[in-house]
C-alpha cells in the first residue's frame, strides 16, 4: 500500500487539492516508493544481474524523425532476449528508445507516457517538445541512485515540433546523459553500445533533408554495422524474422512500421551487404 493512506478509506489531502501537471511529481508525494529512482538497493555494483538493452538510432527527416532499435538484450556475456521492443511511442507525436538496464528503462518508458498524457488532462494542452524533453531529462536525473549502482538507463527522445522555430527543422532529437543532462543533436544520433558503429554509418551517408523511406534504409544499415563490431547489439535475425523495430514520426503521427514492411527493408539492407559483404 502506497504511503500516507488513512485506514479510514478517507483519501489524503493530496488527491482532493489542486493537483500538479506533472505525474511524477504527484507520485512522489503519494507514493515516492513507486519511482524507479526511489527504490533502495543493496550496497555494491548490479550491473550484470539484469538484462541490458543496446543500440538505439535516430534520424530527422524532411518530414520529421526515424527512431530504430534493435532487438537484442544482454546480460553479461549472454543474450538474455532476442526480441525485445526498445522503440516506443511517448505520446502522439513523439517518440522514446532506451539503453542500459532493460526493465527501468521499460518502466521509465511507461511513466513518462503517463507523465505526458497527464499533463494533456490537467492542462487541457499538449507540452511543447522541449518540454517533454525537460520532463523526460528530470526523470533521468532521479535514477542518478541506481545508475551509480550500476543500473543506469540512458533514453534517445526524437518527435515532431508541431510550433518549430525552422519549419525546415520539425524533425528534432534530444540525446540524455546519465545524470540527466540534455542535449539537442543535428541531423542523427546514436546511443548505445553500439552507438560508436552505428554513428560512423551514418555520418559518411546522411544528407540534411534527406526522405523518410531513405532514412528507414539508413537506420536499418547503421544498426546492421552496429552489430557487424558489437556483440551486445543484434543484426537482422533472417532465421527467426526478429527485425529492427523502426518507428516514425510526422505531421501525421507516429507510426510502427509493420512487419511485412520492415521485412522488405531489412532483407534489402541484408542482400546488398551479401554482395558487399565489406560494408
Amino acid at each position: 500500500m502506497a504511503t500516507g493512506f488513512d485506514p479510514s478509506g478517507r483519501l489524503p489531502d493530496f488527491f482532493t487539492t489542486t493537483g500538479t501537471s506533472s505525474f511524477t511529481q504527484f507520485l512522489s508525494q503519494a507514493a515516492p516508493e513507486l519511482l524507479p529512482g526511489r527504490r533502495p538497493l543493496p550496497p555494491g555494483l548490479s550491473a550484470d544481474i539484469a538484462p541490458h538493452g543496446t543500440t538505439i538510432v535516430a534520424i530527422a527527416t524532411a518530414d520529421g524523425v526515424v527512431m530504430a532499435g534493435d532487438r537484442r538484450a544482454t546480460m553479461g556475456n549472454l543474450i538474455a532476449s532476442r526480441d525485445i521492443k526498445k522503440v516506443h511511442p511517448a505520446d502522439a507525436y513523439s517518440l522514446i528508445g532506451i539503453a542500459g538496464t532493460a526493465g527501468i528503462g521499460i518502466e521509465l518508458i511507461r511513466l513518462f507516457q503517463v507523465e505526458l498524457e497527464h499533463y494533456e488532462k490537467i492542462e487541457g494542452a499538449m507540452l511543447s517538445l522541449d518540454g517533454k524533453a525537460n520532463r523526460l531529462a528530470a526523470m533521468v536525473r532521479g535514477n542518478l541512485g541506481a545508475a551509480m549502482q550500476g543500473l543506469a538507463v540512458v533514453p534517445l527522445f526524437a518527435g515532431f515540433d508541431l510550433a518549430p522555430a525552422d519549419t525546415a527543422r520539425a524533425g528534432r532529437i534530444f540525446s540524455f546523459d546519465v545524470a540527466g543532462g540534455l542535449y539537442e543533436e543535428t541531423g542523427y544520433e546514436a546511443i548505445g553500445s553500439g552507438s560508436l558503429f552505428a554513428k560512423s554509418a551514418l555520418k559518411k551517408r546522411y544528407r540534411a533533408g534527406v526522405s523518410t523511406e531513405d532514412a528507414i534504409d539508413l537506420a536499418v544499415e547503421a544498426l546492421y554495422d552496429a552489430a557487424d563490431d558489437d556483440t551486445a547489439t543484434g543484426g537482422p535475425d533472417v532465421i527467426r524474422k526478429i527485425y529492427p523495430v523502426v518507428m516514425t514520426a510526422t505531421a501525421n503521427g507516429t507510426h510502427r512500421l509493420t512487419d511485412e514492411e520492415i521485412t522488405t527493408v531489412a532483407e534489402r539492407v541484408v542482400a546488398g551487404r551479401t554482395e558487399n559483404p565489406g560494408g
